[in-house]
């Protein structure tokens, strides 16, 4: 291999093409059907985030396995506990080596494809593709490792009060931000007043810290500051939430709650984009879109154990190479030495059958684990001709998924009968009941429904990320399914991942029925059930309201026991399947091939750092 600095230079060509994006939003998800594309996708990182193996998992937490109240936080290095035995068994995570080589290379550079996130603001990320970046750069409170335990981050420790109400953390005396100035408690007060300010338009705010006393007072322009964040001193910050609620530390993990440098951001209207100033484990060394690279260095002021061994990362972005050709061939054709390849690439469902090939020498590349994300279509069940129950019901049954995951993903994934993916560690519902294809029942049902016959349906138009290309095998089968089984003509309308976005997140989204998957933000059922279905979540994109339904998930996040839990989401799950919110299409699995010498390479299954994890070894 050639020098960090040499290589670094033949990066750099000028008006490099866009090519390559695999979006997910965080929850949101784009699926995977854009890997079945001819022509690429729009920029979308929505996966319904996951594969999963936890410890201290969240369930957990709720049932008090967390420290008793006022009892210190180990310091992250210190041994967290390891996962259930349920966790591991339902969800391993897949890991491509050892977690270290024998021998370094001299020249720690990781190179893979990337893809252009809607944002570079950790308040206002909402997506996968943003939090791919945004959770390397910058840190907060708390983390989730790449075992999925739930650990103080740049606090050393914290003491929950007796009431479950009041968290006080004390922030490591050597947390500091990139350029080495230390990080205080006011550091974090002043960032969640920026994350709740209106002006600030975080679409994440309410979700992720609304259980904090004030933040949605402040976010509604009813109060100055929250109430609930207060200075105890530069190390030791209170946090008041309105409720005991066993998954609040998880939030804490979320960007939206990532601590940001007032004179940075102050100082510099591109701060996000140049030279922030973060605390995470990287440093954003350079953000040249034109040119198709995102640049990520060590940081080598960053605090926590395990510090990075790689010196340099290089996110290609939607340039002119098939992922495969440039990790088997390299990446020549970008005017790069032919010695330079692709370090790890996602494999496409189109190459599956040859990489997994025993016969072929890359079979002993590919690793591959199930994510804790779910491929969907929503309704607006505020728009006809969705606001009818039996519609809903009738376009769950016209569709026969498991011939379509047989087709589209050659059964590479599962299909999905629920909402929660079957690997969400102490979580299952075997009792659920979906909607078996019944083309018959699904015409019926119209018949019986306010519209009486599909002649009288309104026009449907389903609405996907892309830039108008080919929107994909998936989007197709779903289209003609609806044609042959229902005499529905459904129009297909394509906007920009960032646009998608836009739309999704306005008050009274515009979409009639919409492509979407959503990935965990944090290992626990509530993430999915409450966060996109009760009534007053703002991350409930089909406004779907059912109060039954609302008493149940508000019941699950007040419970502390862990059967009481798991029975009232069951419920909760079965009757928002029953009212049809949604038709569940997949389940994520994460394919990818990864270089022989590259070691501690890890497939989360939602979107956490992973970079420090990775060091390059000799050939």
């Amino acid at each position: 291999m050639k020098n960090v600095k040499g290589r670094q230079r033949w990066l750099f060509p000028a008006g490099l093409a866009l090519f390559l994006s695999f979006n997910l939003a965080c929850g949101l998800t784009q699926g995977l059907d854009f890997l079945n594309r001819e022509e690429p996708p729009a920029t979308a990182d929505l996966s319904g985030s996951g594969s999963s193996d936890e410890a201290a998992t969240i369930d957990e937490a709720a049932a008090g396995s967390f420290p008793e109240e006022n009892e210190a936080q180990p310091a992250p290095e210190e041994e967290a506990p390891a996962p259930s035995a349920s966790a591991e068994a339902q969800a391993p995570l897949a890991t491509a080596k050892p977690d270290r080589p024998t021998a370094l290379a001299d020249d720690q550079l990781f190179i893979f494809p990337g893809a252009e996130p809607p944002t570079m603001d950790p308040h206002l990320s909402g997506d996968a593709t943003s939090a791919e970046y945004v959770v390397e750069i910058y840190s907060g409170l708390m983390a989730i490792d790449n075992k999925l335990h739930l650990i103080p981050d740049l606090a050393e420790s914290y003491d929950v009060s007796a009431d479950g109400l009041v968290y006080t953390f004390t922030l490591r005396e050597d947390a500091v931000f990139r350029d080495g100035k230390s990080i205080t408690a006011a550091d974090f007060k002043w960032s969640f007043e920026r994350a709740c300010d209106p002006a600030t338009e975080s679409p994440t705010a309410d979700t992720y810290l609304g259980d904090i006393v004030g933040c949605r007072a402040k976010l509604q322009g009813e109060a100055d500051e929250v109430e609930g964040v207060v200075v105890v001193d530069d190390r030791t910050l209170e946090l008041t939430i309105d409720e005991p609620k066993g998954f609040f530390l998880a939030k804490m993990t979320y960007p939206t709650a990532y601590v940001l440098d007032r004179k940075n951001v102050e100082g510099n209207p591109d701060w996000a984009t140049n030279q922030p100033n973060g605390s995470g484990p990287f440093v954003l060394e350079e953000f040249a879109l034109d040119e198709g690279i995102i640049v990520l260095t060590r940081n080598d002021n960053y605090y926590r154990e395990p510090k990075p061994t790689l010196e340099r990362v290089i996110y290609l972005i939607n340039v002119p190479v098939i992922p495969l050709t440039g990790y088997e061939d390299g990446l020549a054709s970008l005017g790069l030495p032919e010695e330079v390849t692709y370090d790890a690439i996602p494999v496409s469902v189109s190459e599956l059958s040859r990489v997994t090939d025993p016969n072929d020498p890359l079979s002993q590349e590919f690793v591959a684990a199930p994510e804790l994300n779910v491929s969907y279509i929503g309704f607006n069940v505020n728009q006809p001709p969705f606001d009818d129950p039996k519609v809903r019901q009738a376009f769950n049954l016209a569709l026969d998924k498991r011939r379509m995951v047989r087709l589209v993903f050659q059964d590479t994934v599962p299909v999905a009968n629920g909402i929660v993916p079957p690997t969400m560690p102490d979580y299952e519902n075997p009792d659920l009941s979906d909607y078996e294809y019944d083309p018959e029942r699904a015409l019926e049902l119209i018949a019986e429904s306010s519209y009486g016959d599909v002649s009288e349906l309104p026009e449907i138009t389903l609405n996907v990320s892309g830039s108008g290309g080919s929107v994909g095998g998936l989007i197709e089968a779903i289209v003609e399914s609806y044609k042959q089984n229902l005499g529905v003509e459904v129009m297909v309308e394509q906007a920009p991942w960032p646009e998608f976005l836009a739309d999704l997140n306005q008050p009274d989204p515009p979409y009639q029925m919409y492509q979407l998957g959503w990935i965990a933000d944090y290992p626990d059922p509530q993430n999915f059930l409450e966060v996109l279905f009760h009534s007053n979540s703002a991350q409930n994109h089909g406004n779907y309201s059912n109060p039954e339904v609302d008493a149940l998930l508000d019941q699950a996040r007040r419970t502390s026991d862990p059967d009481e839990r798991l029975e009232l989401y069951q419920q909760a799950e079965q009757m928002i399947l029953d009212d049809a919110a949604w038709v569940p299409l997949y389940f994520g699995v994460e394919n990818w091939l990864v270089k022989p010498y590259i070691y501690g390479f890890t497939i989360p299954p939602l979107k956490i750092p992973k970079l420090q994890y990775i060091s390059v070894g000799e050939r």
